[in-house]
Parts: structure tokens; sequence; C-alpha cells
């Protein structure tokens, strides 16, 4: 007897399943209820839409249902919403939107891909036609007719996450002014802090306005606009307010129906994608997984692994056996020209849950410098203090994030090293990469720090600097200080005459040499261990250090800034 499989959701999870299941069973009977007018939609792709980088609606149709049931053969019940799911009886309570009826249908198995919704804080004064949420094409319609026929001159954006982060860019594209406000002290949470004050200078740069660890207190409405009322006591007039402060899964159906929930709201699952109910899978944004390196529980609102557990939900309601065996994260986000990408924990979350864990900082150009066009890229790169195995890695920079996120990606999964990404024979030609590609240059780095050929002091570890017994070093050039100034206290040797003053040293201080990104700090480090002299490399150099010197001094009263060059 055929199965009969419905599957509540499109679009990366429930829409995947679909297709799957059909893909393995010609005889399944299968229905897919989307409350909504599409199924399948490439959400990801909405603010470049309403920024005009995507030009034309339609190609944000990945299909439409017409098309999805004839080459499939699915039932296709869009415009309706599943209201309970009646375990006992196996079957779901379905309200047609058009005409308000009701009915139930039964199920053999029931897939359930209802996705995430945007939060909405109840914030007083925010009850008008000038406040918006992205996560459909509903949503984008209104966004998109307010800037084509209004024309806004001010927005604040409320939230710096993915759409946060991809809404300030692309209304800054068309000329709005731009005003980012979030409550945290940097954007894009998946990054550590040192990696996001990168995409803040940038973001500055392109005339958004930053307004970190600042939440919203209230809205109010002055001239025809809105006033947007900070908690540090901020008054920000605009025409338009973008809510953007994250998501949460829509779990109330599973919860009504008795299925066990987790602690941050997600659906709880095993590795087949089940529920707690047998009968019963779930995936997409709505259900907690496991972190692939931690094996903690993590809610991931991508749409990478929400197509994977798609596909192993259809397996194994078929009657196959197919594991989802975790999730790294994997994320990479335009910010205007640039790149900022992650995989795995981050060093913050690591820390949280008492993972052991080493970082390294390196900075690189996308391909020979030589060549026309490189661009810098700042690398951190996460790994085991034992084994040296890779457990994360952040990079922000130009063009090639991407392809180095994924070989990152790729090395976690297959249980790598930071030795193995020594040796990793990657394609080289000018226009395209280095003979030491970045990949190979953070491995180099991270493995000296394990063999002991390298110690290093971070950013973060400052506020324990001792400066009656501890020297900082600048190994830059006199031209370079007397343009970017240099570290008050500090003592000059350039890196090139380091040999030839040790003499000028005292062998009972420890010096911490340091350059622009690190290489020569590094170099410096090994001229001085090897003479007798007590050292650690400050890592990432000053192109590192400076992005997080305000935090330093702010909250960890760390006496550091920069003083002009006098020689």
């Amino acid at each position: 007897m055929a199965k009969k499989i419905l599957i509540v959701g499109g679009v990366a999870g429930g829409a995947t399943a679909a297709a799957r299941i059909r893909r393995l069973d010609e005889t399944a009977q299968v229905i897919l209820f989307e409350r909504g007018e599409y199924i399948s939609f490439a959400n990801c792709g909405l603010p470049y839409y309403i920024g005009n980088i995507i030009k034309k609606r339609d190609r944000l149709l990945v299909t439409t249902r017409e098309d999805f049931m004839e080459r499939y053969n699915i039932d296709i019940r869009n415009f309706s919403e599943v209201t309970a799911i009646d375990r006992a009886a196996k079957q779901v309570t379905v309200v047609n939107a058009l005409d308000r009826k009701t009915y139930t249908e039964s199920y053999d198995k029931l897939i359930l891909s209802p996705g995430a919704e945007p939060v909405r804080p109840p914030i007083e004064g925010m009850e008008n036609e000038n406040f918006f949420t992205l996560r459909n094409i509903p949503d984008t319609d209104r966004i998109k007719a307010r800037l084509d026929k209004e024309k806004p001159e001010a927005a604040v954006v409320v939230g710096g996450g993915f759409i946060g982060i991809e809404m300030a860019e692309n209304l800054a594209e068309r000329g709005v002014k731009v005003t980012l406000v979030e409550m945290l002290d940097q954007v894009l949470a998946p990054l550590d802090y040192e990696m996001a004050t990168i995409v803040h200078a940038h973001l500055r740069e392109k005339g958004v306005e930053c307004r970190l660890s600042d939440g919203v207190q209230s809205f109010s409405k002055k001239d025809g606009q809105v006033v947007v009322h900070t908690r540090a006591g901020g008054e920000i007039p605009c025409d338009m307010v973008i809510m953007a402060v994250g998501v949460r899964p829509e779990n109330r159906l599973a919860k009504e129906a008795g299925l066990k929930i987790g602690g941050a709201g997600g659906i709880i699952v095993d590795g087949s994608m089940r529920t707690s109910d047998p009968h019963i899978y779930a995936v997409g944004d709505a259900v907690e997984v496991r972190d692939f390196v931690t094996g903690l529980p993590v809610m991931t609102a991508l749409a990478g692994p929400a197509n994977k557990q798609g596909r192993i939900a259809a397996d194994n309601v078929t009657g196959g056996r197919s594991v989802f065996k975790g999730t790294l994260g994997t994320m990479v986000v335009k910010v205007f020209d640039q790149t900022v990408a992650a995989t795995g924990p981050n060093a913050k979350s690591l820390e949280r849950n008492g993972v052991p864990h080493l970082v390294s900082y390196t900075h690189s150009s996308s391909h020979a410098t030589y060549y026309p066009g490189a661009d810098n890229m700042a690398v951190k790169l996460i790994f085991s203090p034992g084994s040296g195995r890779v457990l994360g890695a952040q990079i922000v920079g130009g063009k090639g994030v991407d392809k180095r996120i994924d070989i990152f990606a790729t090395a976690i999964k297959a249980g790598m090293t930071v030795y193995d990404l020594e040796e990793l024979e990657l394609a080289y030609a000018p226009p395209y990469g280095s003979a030491k590609d970045p990949v190979n240059i953070a491995g180099f780095v991270a493995a000296n720090q394990l063999k002991g050929d390298l110690e290093v002091v971070h950013w973060n570890e400052l506020p324990g600097f001792d400066p009656e017994n501890e020297v900082l070093m600048d190994l830059r050039t006199k031209r370079e200080l007397e343009k970017f100034g240099i570290l008050e206290g500090a003592i000059h040797i350039p890196i090139d005459e380091l040999r030839s003053r040790l003499s000028e040293l005292d062998r009972e201080k420890i010096y911490i040499p340091y350059c622009a990104v690190g290489l020569r700090g590094y170099i410096g480090h090994r001229i001085l261990v090897q003479n007798g002299f007590s050292s650690r490399n400050l890592s990432g150099g000053m192109e590192t250090l400076m992005g997080c010197m305000e935090k330093l001094v702010k909250e960890k009263n760390l006496a550091l800034k920069l003083t002009d060059y006098r020689p």
C-alpha cells in the first residue's frame, strides 16, 4: 500500500523533501501545505531584489506551484495553513486561507518545515506603516514599493545579523542614509569581536552609522517621521525602520502537538530528523540540531543545512537510513566591497562551553601581489591545543574569501589538523592565488604555535601586560610609523636592524615584537629567542589590534593608545 506523506511548509527544507521523496518513491501520495502563495523562493536573494541588484522579481521564484506539481506529481496546496496535529489519529487540521474552510488530512508520515519567523519585540510605538520585517516575498514587495514610490531619505535598521547587514547595504546602495542599531558590541554574531571590528570600519567607510552596544527603547512620530529612541539616550529621525533583531523557530504547531522542544525553542530531532514522535520528522530553521565540532545543541537558520535535512528526512520516511551528522554553520555574506565568512564554532562559544582551543591570526593576499587586483584577507583559525584539529575559521576580506572558507569547512568535516593545512596542495596561478595559499599560511602559523616555534600574545591578553617587565617592540619602518603612529611606550627597532642592535636590549625583560600583520613580528621573535631573549609575538600585528583598542581601553581599563612617532 502506498504511503501517504504530508509536508508542512515549502522553501528549502519542505520543497527539497518533497522532490526527494518522489525521486525515491513513485507511488507515495505526497501533499505539501504552504500557508503563503509561494512554495519555493530564493529568500536569501530578497535584499538584493530590494536593492535593485536582482532586477526581475520572477528571478526570486525557484519554481512555481504548477511546474512543481507537473514535474513531481505532488499535490501542492498553497494558501493552506496546518493549524493542528492530532498525533493519536495521525491527522492534521488545515485551514484554507482563501475561503476559511477547515478540513482534516490523515498521514502515515509527517514532515514539518515551518521555518523561523522574525522577532518583533514589544517596543512602544511600533504599530504603524513605517515598520518592516523581511521574511518572504510579500514583505519584500512592501519594502520595495516604499523605496520605489516614496524614496525615503533615511532608514534605521535594528539588528546587525545577516538580514540587518544585507538590508543596510542595499538601502545604502539606493541612496538611503542608514543607521544600524545593535544591542551587542558587534555585528554578525558568528564572528568573534576582533573580526567583526573590520566589518564595523567598512560599514562606516560606506556611510552606514553604526550604533553598537545600544538598543531601541521606544519609537515616536514627529513631523511625519519615525523617531527611534535608543537606550543610550539617542534620538534618530527616519522615514522607515527595518526590524532585523533575529528570528525564532516557528514551533507553535509542534509544541501544541506535544513534541519535545529544546531550550532555544527548536524542535528536538535525532540524526534521522525524526522528532519525539516516530511518525513525525522536522527540518530547517525550526529544528535543534547538533554542532558538528562540539556535539552541543544549536539552532542554525541557513539554507544549506535545511536542504540537506530535507533530503535526509525524505530518505528516512521512504524507508532509507540517512543521518544528519551535525552542522558547521558555514556562512558567507557580502558587506559592500567585503566578503565575510565563518565556519565551525567561534572562540567565544568554545570558551563559554569550556572547550579547550587555540587561535591564530594571519593576514594574506587573495592572490600573488605582483598580479594586479589582489585583496587582503584577515584569517582567524581556531584549533585544538593537543592534536591541532581544525575547529573553526573566520575570514574577512575581498576576493577569494569564499573559496578559503570552503576549504576550512571541508577540513573540519574531514577531521584534519593544522599540520594537514600546511601540506594542502591548492591551485595556484598569479590571478587566483599564491604559492603559499592563505590556507597554508594559517596552517604554518598555527603549527608553529603547537611546535613551540612561536609564542604569542593575543590582543585580548594585553590587559595582562606588565610594563615593568615587558617591552613592546615595533619592528615597522620609520615611514610606516610616521604615517600610522606608534604604541605609546613601545621602542622602535626596524626588523632589518634588529640583529645589529641586540646589545641595546635588556636580557631581564620580555619583549613583545609586533609589526603591521605579524610576519615581521614572527621573524623578530625568532631572532630574539635564538639569541637568548624572552619574547612573545603580538599575533596578527597592528591590523588585528587596532580595531580592538577602544574595547581594551573602555572595558579592560588598559592605557593603550597610538602616539606620533618621534625618533
